[in-house]
C-alpha cells in the first residue's frame, strides 16, 4: 500500500509545474548561471565557486522542496477539503504522512546528485568519498529538520493564498539570506541581521563545512547547531500543541447530519 501510494504522490509531483520550476529548474538554472559569473572568485576557507555553492544549492533544492511539495500541500489539503476525504478513506493517515516523507526524501536526493553531477562536470568539482558520505548523512538530518519547521510553518495557514504568497516571499527571502546568492558579509548590514535568525542559513553554513572537511568546533558552529536545534523544537512544540487543539476542537464541535432533509446539529458529549 505504501509503494502504491509513493508511486501516486511522485506522479503527482511531477505534473505539478510550479512545484517542478521552483524546487527543480530553477536551483540548478541559478547555480550553472552564477557559475558563469563567478566561477573564477575564492570564497572563504580558500574554497572555490563550486566547492561553496554545490552544497548550497542542493541545500536550496531541499528547502524548496520541503516547503513547496510538503508544507504547502498540507494547506491545500487542509483548505479544498482533500485532508478531510483522506480522514474517510481506507489508507491510513500515517501511511499518507509517510509517503509524502519518502517522497520529499526521494526528490531531495535526486536534487543532491542532479546538482553533484553538474558541479562534476561543468566547474571540475573533487569528489571525495568519506566528505561526501558525512555530508549526506547531514543532508538527512536537515532534511528531517526542515520537513518539522515545514510542518509547522504552514499548520498556521487557514487560507491556501495566504501560503502560496507566503511561500513564494520565503523563497525569495531564503535566496538572500541564506547566502545562496552571494557571501552574506557582502551584504548590506540588514540582511546580515535577518541571516542571523535564518535557520537556512545555518544549515548552509555547517553544510558547505562538512561538505569541504572543513567542520571546526568552535562558537560559530556550536551557535549554527545550537539555532537550528531550538528552531526544530520550537516546531515540534507548535505541532504537538496544534494537534491538541484539532483534537480538542473534534471532540467538542458539533456534528451536522441530515435526516428526512433537516440538517439537526448534535454534540459530541454524549447526551
Amino acid at each position: 500500500m505504501l509503494a502504491t501510494q509513493l508511486k501516486y504522490d511522485l506522479l503527482m509531483f511531477s505534473r505539478e509545474i510550479f512545484y517542478m520550476v521552483f524546487t527543480i529548474i530553477v536551483p540548478p538554472v541559478t547555480y550553472l548561471f552564477m557559475g558563469q559569473l563567478f566561477g573564477d572568485v575564492t570564497y572563504a576557507g580558500n574554497l572555490n565557486y563550486a566547492e561553496t555553492y554545490t552544497p548550497s544549492f542542493i541545500l536550496l533544492i531541499t528547502f524548496g522542496v520541503v516547503f513547496f511539495a510538503f508544507g504547502f500541500d498540507q494547506v491545500m489539503n487542509r483548505t479544498t477539503g482533500v485532508e478531510k476525504r483522506i480522514i474517510l478513506s481506507p489508507v491510513p493517515k500515517r501511511t499518507l504522512l509517510l509517503s509524502n516523507i519518502l517522497r520529499s526524501i526521494i526528490i531531495t536526493s535526486f536534487g543532491y546528485f542532479l546538482v553533484f553531477f553538474i558541479g562534476l562536470i561543468a566547474y571540475d568539482l573533487s569528489f571525495q568519498p568519506v566528505n561526501f558520505v558525512l555530508a549526506f548523512g547531514l543532508f538527512m538530518l536537515l532534511n528531517a529538520a526542515l520537513l518539522i519547521i515545514s510542518s509547522a510553518i504552514y499548520s498556521l495557514f487557514t487560507s491556501m493564498n495566504a501560503a502560496l504568497v507566503f511561500s513564494i516571499v520565503i523563497f525569495q527571502v531564503v535566496m538572500f539570506t541564506g547566502g545562496f546568492t552571494m557571501p552574506i558579509n557582502m551584504m548590506p548590514k540588514f540582511v546580515q541581521v535577518i541571516a542571523d535568525f535564518n535557520p537556512v542559513y545555518h544549515m548552509n553554513q555547517l553544510f558547505i563545512a562538512v561538505w569541504n572537511g572543513q567542520l571546526e568546533w568552535n562558537a560559530a558552529t556550536l551557535q549554527s547547531i545550537g539555532f537550528i536545534v531550538i528552531a526544530t523544537a520550537i516546531s515540534l512544540l507548535v505541532l504537538r500543541f496544534g494537534n491538541r487543539l484539532r483534537k480538542s476542537s473534534l471532540k467538542w464541535y458539533p456534528t451536522t447530519r441530515n435526516r428526512g432533509g433537516v440538517v439537526q446539529n448534535e454534540s459530541n458529549t454524549g447526551h
